[in-house]
């Protein structure tokens, strides 16, 4: 046994230092960036936020209202074969490109993937290999045998929360790492099995390592407000993906529930018991749920909640002189706190 007592952060630990800037108005910072990823050779040019691969997040209807601002999103995996083929098929919407098509690493996944290719050709160009642990040896070698057999995917695979695993998926294939592990807002494994690791400074020690071998990563998870955003991005990561911030508009999916006059979306995390008896006949004897579910205010169109989050990371950006989201890491100075905002009137979301 071992401790660490060197400091890890948190989004809620830190505030941006404002710096001096030319920036006259927030309308003027671009926010689209261009990457070129290490093993599939392709580029791709979006605002770099991506939904949640959650069935109560990540749908085609999201991927459609998001693709409009230039915002990825990873479907969730539970989709019929011929429902993915219809929407990679559609050469007349956007959303397709920006897309990730999800998968696990069981036998399964892997064949429901290839027949989707063989229907759809190239249309797919991002995948996300997903799973809760990225730490085992089966999970590297799913990476490795997939990217021998798809060199021209680019590839996100997750999660984990070190510099040393984010570099062994990056040398076995992965261009862009998943970075989280316990964040999220219905995510119970630090309840259930103590492990994780404070997120910002997950997205800070990944994000070097990744960088240092041509690799990208993905913060997923503890982003409650836009200001975590921008922090996220300003700790070095390359892509954020989104979940509780997304869920319950009209185009989140989750089943309407109305209670006392009120109307509510429900919300879950994909290792809870909601999800593994909808999809897997329930949770197996050999593990536990860790996740939850929650009812969430039905709160509408996802359009005012996007303007939110583009508009706090514009502002982020003016505040400390970056005139690119691609400069916003390099105009990062964090500064530690013990409080982030005044709470006298109570908690403003």
């Amino acid at each position: 046994m071992r401790i660490e007592e060197d400091l890890k952060l948190d989004f809620k630990d830190v505030l941006f230092r404002p710096k001096r800037s030319t920036l006259g108005s927030r309308a003027n910072v671009e926010l689209l960036r261009e990457y070129r990823y290490r093993h599939s050779g392709r580029t791709s040019t979006s605002v770099p936020i991506v939904a949640a691969n959650m069935d109560t997040v990540g749908t085609f209807e999201m991927s459609a209202a998001l693709a409009r601002h230039h915002l990825h999103t990873a479907l969730h995996k539970h989709y019929a074969v011929e429902d993915y083929v219809r929407f990679f098929s559609d050469a007349n919407r956007e959303a397709h490109r920006l897309a990730f098509y999800s998968l696990g690493i069981l036998e399964p996944d892997l064949e429901k993937f290839r027949a989707v290719r063989r229907a759809t050709g190239e249309a797919i160009e991002f995948v996300c290999i997903d799973v809760a642990n990225g730490y085992t040896e089966t999970f590297i070698d799913f990476v490795r045998r997939f990217r021998d057999e798809f060199p021209t995917l680019t590839i996100m695979a997750g999660n984990v929360v070190t510099a040393d695993v984010t570099e062994a998926l990056i040398l076995a294939g992965a261009d862009i790492v998943k970075v989280g592990i316990g964040p999220g807002s219905v995510c119970t494994t630090r309840k259930m099995t103590g492990v994780g690791y404070p997120q910002l400074s997950a997205i800070i020690e990944c994000a070097d390592a990744a960088h240092g071998l041509g690799g990208h990563i993905c913060g997923d998870g503890g982003c409650t407000v836009p200001g975590d955003v921008a922090k996220a991005f300003g700790g070095g990561a390359d892509f954020v993906m989104l979940g509780g911030m997304l869920a319950a508009h009209d185009e989140s999916g989750g089943e309407i529930v109305e209670r006392d006059g009120r109307t509510y979306r429900r919300f879950y995390g994909m290792s809870s018991d909601v999800a593994m008896k909808k999809y897997a006949g329930g949770v197996a004897k050999y593990r536990a749920s860790e996740g939850k579910e929650v009812l969430l205010p039905a709160r509408g169109p996802v359009e005012n909640t996007v303007q939110d989050i583009l508009g706090g990371l514009r502002s982020t950006c003016t505040y400390v002189g970056a005139r690119k989201l691609k400069d916003l890491s390099k105009c990062t100075t964090f500064v530690r706190v013990t409080q982030q905002i005044n709470e006298v009137y109570g908690r403003a979301d």
